[in-house]
């Protein structure tokens, strides 16, 4: 098991004093951007290996979305995704965070009619994820499959949808990133969900009801911890979130909170 965290604009902007401030802030690894990572990743390399902190997942940083209205912008869009997963490959890098889409459709917001059916939308989806298990399969990385909140993206919301298509396709590079964020809103039961769909669940998406920090708002994760615990995970719990204030001292007190809230889960 990991902690790990997403950039913050009140970490440095060079690598090596980045890497190094997320450390001493409590965390054991970085999430970066596709794009930042494929421009910049001899220079991510040798920071990470420098301040003794891995990255160990890549999220978004590609133009498109795999399941855009778009031909050409989901071509464009399976085309980085490959090349981050390239990198990811000779890094070491564990996969990318892939969602199906976000902000380009929601149905709880006008016009709310699609422009595709929603067997047209699991047609697409399905090709784009065959094509990226492919590549993931050949440098030995992963797509971790996010479903996102009703007014970010209409295709897949809840964790089952996401499980469903692997099953569908058989993928066997494909797993799923469950975000307690968008589980709060989508999910009936958060720690029900994560012990029937524990098998596909790879990665972990951390922020409190209002996509603040941890501890910021009325979630409790004690509950969905102590069920992955049990069914085994030992994957990463990111920090997607903002932070109030953008202030340090803030998200310090959330890592500290979250480390207390998986101890008391059964972590050590």
């Amino acid at each position: 098991m990991y902690l790990a965290t997403q950039d913050k604009s009140f970490f440095p902007e060079d690598f090596c004093g980045k890497f190094e401030t997320v450390k001493k802030m409590g965390f054991d690894a970085y999430e970066i951007d596709g794009r930042i990572l494929r421009e910049n990743a001899e220079k991510v390399e040798k920071a990470s290996a420098a301040a003794g902190l891995p990255v160990r997942m890549v999220c978004g940083g590609y133009s498109g979305w795999i399941g855009d209205f778009s031909e050409e912008k989901r071509k464009t869009c399976i085309k980085e995704i490959g090349e981050t997963l390239s990198v990811c490959g000779s890094l070491g890098i564990d996969g990318i965070v892939v969602p199906a889409a976000w902000g380009m459709f929601s149905l709880r917001l006008p016009p709310m009619t699609p422009p595709r059916s929603a067997a047209d939308d699991r047609k697409v989806l399905l090709d784009s994820l065959a094509q990226l298990d492919s590549v993931a399969a050949k440098t030995k990385t992963r797509i971790f499959l996010e479903p996102l909140n009703r007014y970010e993206n209409h295709m897949i919301l809840r964790v089952e949808e996401a499980v469903s298509l692997i099953q569908e396709g058989s993928f066997a590079n494909v797993k799923v990133t469950a975000d307690f964020f968008h589980m709060n809103i989508e999910e009936a039961h958060i720690e029900e969900t994560l012990d029937t769909f524990a098998p596909y669940i790879g990665h972990i998406h951390l922020a409190s009801s209002q996509r603040l920090e941890p501890g910021a708002g009325h979630l409790d994760y004690i509950p969905g911890f102590k069920v992955l615990h049990k069914n085994g995970y030992n994957g990463g719990f990111c920090f997607e979130c903002r932070v109030q204030g953008d202030n340090p001292d803030a998200y310090a007190r959330s890592v500290k909170l979250v480390r207390e809230r998986l101890q008391q889960a059964g972590y050590n």
